[in-house]
């Protein structure tokens, strides 16, 4: 809010002096020896250092401090201390607010079969328009009170006026489109717009804050780059800061929003009839970018093949069919959001129930109480998510809460932490969660996503192992139960069909059994390379292994990974 626009003063005079102290204390406990005391004009993350993830947390002491719920935007509209205490004054006395009633919705019913003939995502989607156009595929909701549904005919037709609108402006089979949008609807149009047209999907984060625009297309640049995309599809904001790119990308060419491309015939007498360009297994479905921001981008290929192979060995591992709800808040532009989430679910005919980042960032309940109304059955997501509702939920926040149809809680990208998983099961038993549902996951983009996942329906394994042995030997030798100071590592399970992992020393000779060594995969999920990365791709591969670039250990069948090949010394 402008300082000209500001609220009246704050009845609290010493509002602004308790609010700069949480501050300072949460900076203090982000950066130890982080000396700089914050004023109202201090920006959170410049000045301050406060990550996205850090902001969360200041938000949470805010309102638990004042005892106030603050608006539903402060989280991507506060960039200084003084935005902080405008929200503040904004929330006024409103105390935090409490469970509400949530009306359960009806199941969709039951489909048959599987697409099990598709060799593309272009196959499998025209195998559901044409068994059941009309069935809801996406719930997404725009806001917090207000949703918006998708069905797979709905997809068709907006994807094939999105392909119209690229082949309007030139792009040519094979070619990259980098899509940098934040979750909504669109997104899905583009994606398989760009797959229609012939192209190639490249996912960009969007920025957080519009503010941010010009610094983080910069930022970008190298992926832009290194994918030669032609055309990059984005909001209206990022138009005229994106021209710059032009300048700075050789390839790129136009900058358009999701609107723009849907207008197809805008262009229709200049450009040829459009028909959907024919697609092969082989070619690329996907480029997912590990890196980019700094250094040299490397992209990893998926092709349809790939994407299909992870998708149906998910399926299966997880004994996912259409009677599954799947309630998502995971950024499209990673692939556990865009692979694990939707594309599986559009694969198996499950609903997506899906609402943006910073929504569940916002307000975590979100996520638990959209599995309640809509009786999820299947998430995923990192550890930090249940760690952040253990620390952010208050018990009366969640009256009513019911989490009985929660049957799988996938927990991966990041490492799982033992305690998290273990204080979950537990705070939220009394909410119907149960121990079995949580399930320590293992992937990596190289192998699509998903890689290793425990047997469904039983409870997480966490191996305690000697402490002595393991940093002097690399053993993971069984801790005795008196063991005052064990290691432990999760059990990841094992992998997913068609997939095979081992464990190999320095020189690429596989070891026993609990030995820790470099985890490498093969199977019909693991990626060709990294784009035009000749040099990466070659360190990649061990013949027909891929080198996952994590150290771990197998006991009992599990995978059990204790960390980056790179982070030992």
């Amino acid at each position: 809010m402008p300082e000209s626009a500001q609220p009246d003063p704050d009845p609290r005079p010493d509002a602004a002096v308790t609010l700069l102290a949480v501050i300072d204390g949460l900076a203090a406990e982000s950066r130890p020896g982080f000396e700089l005391r914050a004023t109202l004009d201090s920006s959170l993350e410049r000045d301050l250092g406060l990550d996205s993830l850090a902001r969360v947390e200041l938000i949470s002491r805010i309102e638990d401090g004042f005892s106030v719920r603050l608006p539903e935007d402060t989280l991507s509209r506060a960039e200084t201390a003084r935005d902080l205490l405008n929200a503040l004054r904004s929330a006024g006395g409103v105390a935090r607010a409490t469970g509400e009633a949530h009306a359960v919705q009806a199941p969709l019913t039951r489909v048959e079969g599987f697409p099990a003939s598709a060799l593309t995502l272009v196959d499998a989607l025209e195998w559901h328009v044409e068994a059941h156009p009309d069935r809801l595929h996406v719930l997404f909701y725009r806001t917090p009170d207000q949703t918006e549904p998708m069905t797979y005919a709905a997809l068709k037709a907006a994807a094939q006026s999105m392909a119209a609108g690229l082949a309007c402006r030139g792009l040519a089979k094979g070619q990259s489109v980098a899509i940098m949008l934040p979750t909504c609807l669109e997104f899905f149009h583009c994606y398989y717009g760009i797959l229609y047209a012939g192209g190639v999907p490249v996912p960009l984060y969007p920025p957080a804050r519009l503010s941010q625009l010009e610094d983080h297309l910069r930022r970008q640049a190298g992926i832009l780059d290194s994918c030669l995309a032609p055309i990059l599809i984005t909001v209206p904001e990022a138009k005229l800061a994106a021209r710059f790119l032009e300048a700075e990308v050789a390839s790129l060419q136009v900058v358009v929003t999701p609107a723009e491309l849907a207008d197809g015939g805008a262009q229709a007498d200049s450009a040829p009839d459009f028909a959907s360009a024919p697609l092969l297994p082989e070619d690329v479905a996907f480029i997912q970018y590990t890196s980019g921001s700094t250094g040299n981008p490397k992209g990893v290929v998926l092709t349809h093949a790939n994407l299909m192979a992870n998708i149906r060995a998910w399926g299966r591992a997880i004994r996912m069919d259409s009677a599954d709800v799947v309630v998502s808040w995971l950024p499209l532009y990673h692939d556990m959001g865009l692979i694990g989430t939707w594309l599986g679910s559009l694969y198996h005919a499950c609903l997506l129930v899906l609402m943006s980042p910073l929504d569940f960032l916002a307000r975590p309940e979100r996520w638990l109480w959209a599995i309640h109304t809509h009786r999820g059955t299947a998430t995923a997501a990192p550890n930090f998510a249940y760690e952040l509702c253990l620390r952010r939920l208050h018990d009366d926040t969640l009256q009513g809460l019911d989490l009985g149809s929660w049957r799988l809680a996938a927990n991966g990208a990041e490492p799982v932490s033992p305690d998290t998983m273990a204080r979950f099961t537990e705070r939220f038993a009394k909410y119907g969660f149960r121990p079995e549902a949580m399930a320590p996951v293992y992937g990596l983009a190289e192998c699509t996503v998903g890689l290793a996942i425990p047997p469904m329906g039983r409870k997480p394994v966490v191996d305690r192992v000697q402490r002595g042995a393991f940093q002097d030997a690399g053993r993971a030798i069984p801790a005795a139960e008196e063991d005052p100071e064990p290691l432990r590592f999760v059990a990841c399970g094992h992998p997913l069909p068609g997939h095979q992992v081992r464990i190999v020393n320095d020189t690429g000779r596989e070891v026993p059994d609990r030995t820790v060594g470099h985890l490498e995969f093969r199977g019909p999920s693991a990626t060709p390379g990294y784009l035009r990365n000749p040099e990466e791709t070659k360190k990649l591969f061990h013949g027909d292994w891929l080198d996952s670039g994590d150290l771990a250990y197998v006991a009992n069948g599990d995978i059990h990974i204790t960390s980056r090949a790179k982070d030992m010394i």
